[in-house]
């Protein structure tokens, strides 16, 4: 079974609405101040959001930074795709 970290850049208030069990939330507007804490996480990274947009903005933000990363869209569709796939979350 392969394993992913799983970001989560909504709000906190969004976040306990609803998320993929093990995913760790760190919103947009900290991840310019959470650099080391995201680099110590075990790769690959996948980040959602909602809708994608804001893990989308995210994802750039970080591979330009040199951390390996990808926009898994709404955290609705990255819980699907663990579950479709049989990874597991770390």
């Amino acid at each position: 079974m392969n394993k992913i970290t799983i970001i989560d850049v909504r709000t906190p208030q969004e976040f306990m609405g609803g998320h993929v069990a093990g995913s760790i939330n760190i919103p947009l507007n900290e991840i310019p101040f959470k650099i080391q804490e995201i680099r110590q996480h075990k790769s690959p990274l996948t980040l959602c959001c909602a809708s994608g947009n804001r893990s989308g903005q995210a994802a750039v933000y970080l591979n330009q930074l040199g951390i390996e990363c990808s926009n898994g869209g709404s955290w609705l569709d990255v819980n699907q795709m663990i579950s479709e796939q049989e990874l597991k979350v770390v």
